[in-house]
């Protein structure tokens, strides 16, 4: 992507104008899309996207039936446009082998739908189902075709991106068993059964290839860190009897476990209940905002408004992220989307390519604190914690202030050591054009005000959707039926990933609901703590951020949830609280080494080392590791309490924020510090963040100390303005 360095400021903002997601590739793309199912993948994920705001909003079917057929159609879209082609590894086995395999493995899959078909005749005429039937005529040959379909796609390969023929076999498994489920939804009582020695056989099988197919989509879109985490909880469900201590339990049987899984208390529990409502009606909206160039407007937005300011392109990356994260699911998606502009221009005024890359990474990565959409894991929150959705949103506010704060003080305080200059006025569009055309934050502010005047979630998305086509009328970007249809397909293929992810993160919830180990862990954490809370939170702040590693938040998040919340609120801290601080924890995992997914994507576009790149976005993200602990000392933090509490509590908050940039960075008052300042400041800054009166009155004096000691030691000021110069220290 060019840069800009015309004289007109009309080019600049042209060249400034973010790709977007349609432009880039998601964050996770080990898979390309084929040649071949390019407009097949157009026309399912357009239709996907749009049956899911209709039925929301103009048809809703049965939960559960539209639970199922949200996760089939992330799966059959998933399959055709993450084939397990890729261009960047060679051919493996003969095409017309490749096909004839296909083929071969197609033909059970074929006859288990058409005994779907037969069993559905059985169940109109009234008769009953044998389960002979149920297992030979259906299981088995679904089994077949689908393990073997996935085992040859690990070792046959097409040439190129030509579409793996292998994966239209999985495409019919997909088919046949949600046909299975949907036959015997209502036919045959089968929620009244999954879970308990009654199952009919033919649900545990149907449910064992839907886990299967799960697994394979999440390995090809995310890694394989969930897939491994999820297959040791399947394996743990059977092999219960033989574990010693609080791993033990009595084990379950085939039928039992997979009918149980595939149920609302699995992979149709909370994590789909989100991704097939709120996550992808938000996914949407996202996508009509890059559609219609509204998304775009923001990152302009943030170009003009802090571009001239010293590391101007650093200060524009948290901006800009900030408010495409918290409309953008994946930290590390939304590094892709913003940072293929921010990091060449950050190293373009100075910055090295890992420092570049960090700021990228923690601004990306507090995107999904950024209320009022907070990525996805929010609405995952107000799932499991029965809390309206607009209490959370409200709570985050202040942590999400802090957080940016912090990450814009340190940019700053770098940049101002490093003597950077801003980006220059032709490089950037004119301030006084983006204010007239502020009007494009409509959709941002109809969704607030829609919320707080108490519509739904669901209805207030539709209304901002609604709102970023319309107000594409009064730009030069209008949308029509082409920009629309554009919108639908973006939506649907960028939903892919999280909604297999969540569906993924299901097996491991439906497993600890299924095994009770998250009540025994919780007893197990209670006794670690004894009965300290700042204990049992630094324990639950280490499981946050391991469950974190490698996997997306919102999986993260909701195993957190599962295993590492409930013992905290056993322990008197309040439910709010607790939720989100493992989600703050599950959130900036994205950004803590040694695997932090946000700074891997941000250093591949930097092209420093991942590792370093890292180190340094944890740096620069501190804050967002101490702020948790003190919304738990000081609820005013989460707004709870009277006003003039809570305005304290920020204002001493920003302060000790303040304070905290500068002792990391070692630049106070207009100068170097040395290690004692930087001591004193850091003090200072624990003592302010806290929030308690004595404790503000410390920081006050901490504060004045650093002040006369950094005059008196005459740090070294900053130096001429340059255009080169290093990273952080």
């Amino acid at each position: 992507m060019s840069t800009p360095t015309s004289a007109s400021s009309t080019a600049a903002e042209d060249r400034l104008i973010a790709q977007g997601v349609d432009d880039e590739p998601p964050a996770n793309n080990q898979r390309t899309f084929t040649q071949h199912a390019a407009l097949i993948v157009s026309i399912l994920s357009a239709g996907y996207a749009f049956w899911h705001v209709f039925s929301l909003n103009v048809a809703p079917i049965e939960t559960w039936a539209f639970r199922i057929l949200h996760v089939a159609g992330a799966l059959i879209i998933g399959f055709i446009a993450y084939s397990s082609s890729n261009v960047d590894q060679p051919q493996r086995g003969n095409p017309v082998l490749i096909k004839a395999l296909a083929a071969l493995l197609a033909m059970p899959a074929i006859y288990a739908l058409y005994t779907v078909y037969d069993m559905q005749q059985i169940i109109a005429a009234g008769e009953m189902i044998t389960p002979e039937m149920e297992v030979n005529q259906f299981g088995i040959p679904l089994s077949i075709a689908t393990f073997g379909a996935i085992v040859a796609t690990w070792f046959l390969r097409p040439q190129g991106t030509k579409f793996n023929w292998l994966d239209g076999t999985l495409v019919l498994t997909v088919i046949a068993s949600t046909a299975y489920l949907m036959v015997h939804l209502d036919g045959t009582a089968l929620r009244m059964r999954a879970g308990t020695p009654f199952a009919s056989p033919g649900n545990a099988w149907a449910a064992m290839v839907g886990l299967a197919l799960i697994l394979e989509l999440t390995r090809r879109v995310a890694g394989s860190a969930l897939v491994i985490i999820s297959v040791i909880f399947v394996v743990y469900s059977f092999v219960g009897p033989y574990l010693p201590g609080f791993l033990t339990h009595d084990g379950f049987d085939f039928s039992r476990f997979f009918s149980y899984i595939y149920t609302d208390a699995g992979i149709l529990g909370a994590t789909t209940a989100v991704s097939s409502t709120y996550i992808i009606l938000f996914i949407v909206f996202a996508a009509f905002l890059q559609a219609s160039k509204v998304g775009d407007y923001f990152v302009n937005f943030a170009f003009a408004a802090a571009g001239r300011a010293r590391g101007g392109p650093a200060k524009v990356a948290v901006f800009a992220s900030g408010l495409m994260g918290m409309i953008n699911g994946t930290s590390a998606g939304n590094v892709v989307a913003t940072g293929s502009l921010t990091i060449p221009l950050m190293k373009k005024v100075g910055y090295n390519g890992k420092t570049a890359g960090a700021i990228e990474a923690a601004a990306s990565t507090g995107g999904q604190i950024m209320p009022p959409i907070m990525g996805a894991g929010a609405f995952i929150m107000a799932e499991i914690t029965g809390i309206p959705y607009s209490e959370i949103a409200i709570a985050a506010v202040i942590p999400a202030v802090l957080y940016f704060l912090s990450t814009y003080l340190m940019v700053d305080f770098e940049a101002a050591k490093l003597g950077m200059r801003g980006m220059r006025s032709d490089e950037l569009p004119q301030f006084s054009k983006m204010v007239k055309q502020v009007y494009l934050f409509i959709p941002i502010i109809i969704l607030i005000v829609a919320l707080f005047m108490g519509y739904s979630v669901i209805r207030a998305g539709t209304l901002a959707t609604a709102a970023a086509a319309v107000v594409s009328w009064l730009s030069p970007f209008k949308m029509g039926p082409k920009s629309i249809f554009k919108a639908f397909d973006l939506a649907g293929v960028m939903s892919i990933q999280i909604i297999t992810v969540c569906a993924c993160a299901g097996i491991i919830v439906g497993v600890i609901a299924l095994t009770g180990v998250g009540a025994r862990f919780s007893s197990i954490l209670l006794d670690i703590a004894e009965n300290s809370q700042l204990i049992a939170l630094f324990f639950a702040m280490c499981i946050a951020i391991l469950l974190g590693m490698g996997m997306p938040t919102t999986a993260a998040y909701a195993v957190a949830a599962s295993v590492v919340a409930p013992g905290l609120i056993e322990l008197g801290i309040q439910p709010l609280v607790a939720h989100f601080f493992v989600f703050y924890f599950a959130v900036i995992s994205a950004i803590t080494p040694p695997v932090a997914l946000a700074s891997y994507a941000a250093a591949g576009i930097s092209g420093a080392n991942p590792m370093a790149t890292s180190f340094t976005s944890f740096k620069i993200g501190l804050t967002a590791f101490i702020v948790p602990f003190m919304f738990f000392y000081n609820a005013a933090l989460l707004m709870e309490g009277e006003w003039f509490v809570i305005l304290r509590a920020f204002v001493t908050a920003c302060i000790g924020v303040f304070f905290l940039a500068a002792s990391i960075q070692g630049w106070f008052w207009g100068a170097h510090s040395n290690w004692l300042v930087r001591g004193i400041l850091l003090i200072a800054a624990l003592c302010m963040i806290e929030g308690g009166l004595y404790t503000d009155i410390g920081g006050a004096v901490l504060a004045v100390v650093a002040i006369v000691l950094n005059k008196f030691f005459k740090g070294k000021p900053a130096p001429e303005p340059m255009v080169q110069a290093k990273g952080m220290d």
